[in-house]
């Protein structure tokens, strides 16, 4: 009798650990979804001029991506960064890339938290650059 119910509650243990796993995966899935739902809105909603610098707390640092609107704070070692969902805000601790960019003129790496951040796409894909002079001169550089 003791061992059938061991089985059982072993089997019902498994059950539940799949179940968590699969839960899991869904979450993920999910948070996904809504950070892409997320740019798409904004895309659609909110083109600002390419070449107009944005407000850092209006960018989604993992995606790069203006949003349009404020993002979720994540502060890190004494700076703040911004995403857009809560895949972003475990990401950006976790991912330099996250919080590191390369200024496109000095190609030097810099901190999204610190950069001055231009729209450069359609998409409002943006690029970080260490200050406004570089970004004037990167300007002038390829024109």
């Amino acid at each position: 009798m003791n061992l059938i119910i061991k089985t059982l509650s072993i089997a019902a243990l498994a059950a539940i650990l799949v179940t968590s796993c699969e839960n899991k995966k869904t979450e993920m899935k999910t948070e996904r979804a809504e950070s892409k739902l997320a740019i798409k809105k904004v895309i659609q909603n909110n083109n600002p001029e390419k070449g107009k610098n944005v407000p850092n707390n209006l960018v989604c640092m993992v995606n790069d991506v203006y949003m349009g609107k404020e993002q979720i704070e994540v502060p890190f070692e004494g700076k703040m960064y911004y995403g857009c969902c809560n895949m972003c805000k475990e990401k950006i601790p976790k991912d330099e890339s996250a919080r590191y960019a390369t200024d496109p003129h000095s190609l030097k790496k810099i901190s999204k938290a610190d950069a001055y951040i231009v729209v450069i796409g359609n998409n409002n894909e943006v690029a970080y650059f260490e200050n406004e002079e570089n970004y004037r001169k990167f300007l002038e550089g390829n024109s």
